[in-house]
């Protein structure tokens, strides 16, 4: 067995973490860790990763006990981590990212993995020419296309985490640890990536696999380990479950396989948006002529890979940016330059990519984060001051009617799980009844759960007249919400399809960039 974590406990102030978790993983195998959000998978990781300290229970690596005191520690004795959102710098060639920190050679019989540092006119200038050939002898080994000398910043985002692999690899990784390593890849890079770890795993090497898409835990795993409140559910084998054994096993309940959603009654046009396009300092175009209308009671689904426009273009109907030329009308209104507070007036509302950095505000409890946009107004304002009464009373209504899991509503937001700040956002957004709803990238980082969870709620709001412009990563979400399928690729909408003839290869292909 190459690794076990036997009866490992974390605690933190108030919580149990972990409570009393054992799993092994052997050579050679792909095992998946689910669960939802809060299960503990990220508390154990970092764990293994040597990022936190177990309060309880010992690792086993090739039958001895470690423990590790750093990521540094880990790294050294064969573990590697490739992160949700990559650790790379984009100025930096790749032969410069991987060998960045490293401190051996995927080589045992080469010499040292650093090329020596010269010290010349008062700066180090690293060698990387030899690493540069090791860089792509590994990567043929393992059938990656990748050239050692390309800037990071111009590479795809499926060829970045070729890059992040090959960094682990690089440091003779026996066991990598992938954290939802499709959430950014279109169909057709998921298809190679897949490939790619099925390659690795016939050569030998070990992967922790944490994913929330319970296909492909079904599709790519041996074993899986289902976490539930910080406990072991089970391990199964996953050529003898189903994904919906899988599913409940993971929430402790039925889950739905398939949303249950009317056919579109499309009103009136609630936003037109004519030749929008947006550049900034002197760049190519990040958007390029965009045009497209939206109707209440329809879900236009923008999908695409991250970076082909869709964050801009969100940013700019919410009033965030501010475009470099075209029209935005809403209700047959120019509001191409107004601000967020007048959108907000317009019936507009936002759930951000990014729920952290601008849905929420970390330090803040919970209270003051749910009227956020509308403390100024009645009933939470009077005569300029908070009425702090209605605030609370709002609160504690809206964690109730969206299941929003928290102490009380005193507590920093920054308290709660990921999935349950989602929820707390996604709430606050639907409770001011828009016209026009902005989603972008709604279950971002949510388990099935939640996901089916806010799903229902924005099928709900559709249904009720109101006008949703989605924009995800996610086609499963874009299959199974929207009306109509706008194809993003380097800043243009490329097509819109009807979702009812619309499939999966096509939009694949589109994304990509196919004609």
């Amino acid at each position: 067995m190459l690794l076990e974590l036997l009866h490992i406990t974390k605690r933190f102030p108030g919580i149990v973490a972990n409570r009393d978790i054992s799993l092994s993983v052997k050579k050679g195998e792909i095992h998946a860790i689910v669960g939802e959000n809060g299960a503990g998978k990220t508390t154990l990781m970092n764990i293994l990763y040597g990022l936190y300290h177990q309060d309880e229970g010992e690792i086993l690596w090739k039958g001895q006990p470690v423990r590790f005191h750093s990521s540094a520690d880990a790294i050294a004795c064969g573990i590697g981590m490739v992160h949700q959102h990559f650790m790379l710098i984009p100025s930096l060639a790749v032969t410069e990212n991987v060998i960045l920190g490293a401190a051996r050679s995927p080589f045992p019989a080469n010499a040292r993995l650093w090329e020596r540092f010269r010290h010349r006119a008062g700066h180090f200038v690293l060698q990387t020419g030899q690493a540069a050939k090791q860089i792509a002898a590994l990567a043929e080994c393992v059938g990656f296309a990748i050239d050692p000398h390309a800037k990071v910043g111009n590479l795809s985002v499926g060829e970045r985490q070729r890059v992040e692999i090959i960094k682990a690899l690089y440091r003779q990784a026996e066991l990598l640890i992938l954290d939802e390593p499709t959430s950014v890849l279109t169909p057709g890079e998921t298809h190679d990536f897949f490939k790619m770890l099925k390659t690795l795993a016939k050569q030998g090497m070990s992967v922790i696999f944490i994913t929330h898409k319970l296909q492909e835990v079904m599709e790519m795993s041996d074993r899986a380990t289902v976490l539930r409140n910080g406990n072991v559910v089970s391990t199964v084998n996953t050529a003898s479950v189903t994904q919906r054994e899988l599913a409940q096993m993971m929430v402790g309940r039925g889950v739905l396989e398939r949303l249950s959603k009317r056919p579109s009654a499309a009103g009136h046009e609630v936003l037109r948006v004519e030749g929008l396009s947006y550049t900034s300092s002197g760049n190519p175009p990040i958007l390029d002529r965009v045009s497209f209308t939206l109707h209440a009671g329809e879900i236009l689904g923008i999908a695409g890979v991250s970076g082909n426009g869709q964050a801009e273009l969100a940013e700019i109907l919410a009033g965030l940016r501010k475009p470099s030329s075209g029209k935005i009308t809403i209700h047959g209104r120019d509001v191409t330059h107004h601000s967020p507070r007048h959108l907000m007036n317009a019936g507009v509302s936002h759930i951000p990519e990014e729920r952290q950095e601008m849905g929420i505000v970390l330090d803040f409890p919970l209270y003051d984060n749910a009227v956020l946009g509308s403390f100024f107004e009645a009933p939470f304002s009077r005569n300029a001051l908070l009425n702090k009464r209605m605030a609370h009373e709002y609160t504690e209504n809206l964690l109730v009617r969206y299941d929003v899991k928290a102490k009380d509503i005193t507590v920093a937001i920054h308290e709660l799980s990921g999935g349950n700040q989602q929820k707390f956002v996604v709430g606050r957004e639907l409770d001011r009844t828009p016209r026009l709803l902005l989603a972008v990238q709604p279950t971002r980082g949510v388990d099935i759960g939640a996901t089916e969870f806010i799903h229902q709620k924005l099928l709900e709001q559709r249904d009720q007249g109101v006008a949703i412009l989605l924009i995800s990563t996610e086609l499963d979400e874009i299959f199974a919400l929207s009306d109509r399928i706008g194809v993003m690729y380097n800043g243009r909408i490329v097509e819109i399809l009807s979702a009812d003839r619309a499939d999966r290869e096509t939009v694949g292909m589109l994304m990509a960039g196919a004609k």
